[in-house]
C-alpha cells in the first residue's frame, strides 16, 4: 500500500447526482448515462490522486482494469457509499484486492500513514505485516499468494534494472546510491503516473536503509 490523500473536493459529476438523487445509495447508480458517467468519473478520479496505482497492491491500473472500491464497504455503512473520501480506485486482479476481499473489514487502509510502515516487502517479492492488523489485511487482501509474490518480484527488478542496478547490488546497501533512488521513484511521469510497484521499491530500500 501507499498513503493515498483524498482529495478535498468530490467530482462534480457525483455532486450534481447527489443534488438530483438525495436519498440515493451508490448501487443507485444505474445504467443510464447520468449513473455511467457518475461512476466513470469518480474512478477517473481516484486514479488520478493515486497515480495510476491500485490502492492496495500498487500495480498499475486504468480505467478498464479497476473499479470503485468502498473502504467501509457499502453493506458496513451504507450512508457512506456516496462519500467520496470513502472510495478509491482498486485493480480487478482475480483473488487479490478487492476482488479477494468482499465487504470484509479492513483495520489498515491506504488512507492511513502506518499502512507504509507497518507492511514490509522483501526482493523475493514477498510481503508480511509488522502488526496484527496488516497481517489480517495481507490474507484478506490476497497480497502475499504465488501470483502476487512473482508479479511483484519481476516489476520490482525490472524498476532495479531500470535504475542501472541489479538486485544483488543492492545488498549490502549502497546508503548513498539508495537515498538518490527514493526521490526517482516518487516521481510521477509526464502523464501523473507513478511506476508500478514502486512504492513496493521504496519500503524495501527504506527498510534496507534502516538495518
Amino acid at each position: 500500500m501507499r498513503l493515498i490523500t483524498k482529495a478535498n473536493q468530490e467530482p462534480t459529476e457525483l455532486t450534481v447526482w447527489r443534488k438530483t438523487h438525495p436519498q440515493g445509495r451508490y448501487r443507485n447508480l444505474d445504467d443510464s448515462e447520468q449513473g455511467k458517467a457518475t461512476r466513470r468519473a469518480i474512478r477517473q478520479a481516484a486514479i488520478k490522486e493515486q497515480y495510476g496505482l491500485c490502492a492496495y497492491c500498487c500495480k498499475q491500473i486504468n480505467e478498464s482494469n479497476s473499479n470503485n472500491e468502498h473502504l467501509v464497504s457499502q453493506r458496513a455503512d451504507s450512508n457512506r457509499t456516496l462519500d467520496f473520501a470513502n472510495i478509491v480506485a482498486s485493480c480487478t486482479t482475480p483473488k487479490r484486492c478487492n476482488q479477494e476481499r468482499g465487504s470484509q473489514e479492513l483495520l489498515l487502509t491506504p488512507l492511513m500513514a502506518e499502512c507504509e510502515s507497518e507492511l514490509r516487502f522483501y526482493l523475493s517479492g514477498k510481503v508480511e505485516g509488522t502488526t496484527d492488523r496488516a497481517s489480517k489485511a495481507i490474507g484478506i487482501l490476497g497480497l502475499d499468494t504465488r501470483a502476487a509474490r512473482e508479479e511483484r518480484k519481476g516489476l520490482v527488478d525490472s524498476l532495479i534494472y531500470g535504475a542501472g542496478m541489479t538486485p544483488d547490488e543492492l545488498l549490502p546497501p549502497d546508503d548513498e546510491l539508495l537515498n538518490l533512488l527514493i526521490p526517482d521513484l516518487q516521481q510521477p511521469d509526464g502523464a501523473g503516473r507513478l511506476a508500478p510497484f514502486s512504492p513496493v521499491l521504496i519500503n524495501i530500500i527504506r527498510k534496507l536503509l534502516a538495518n
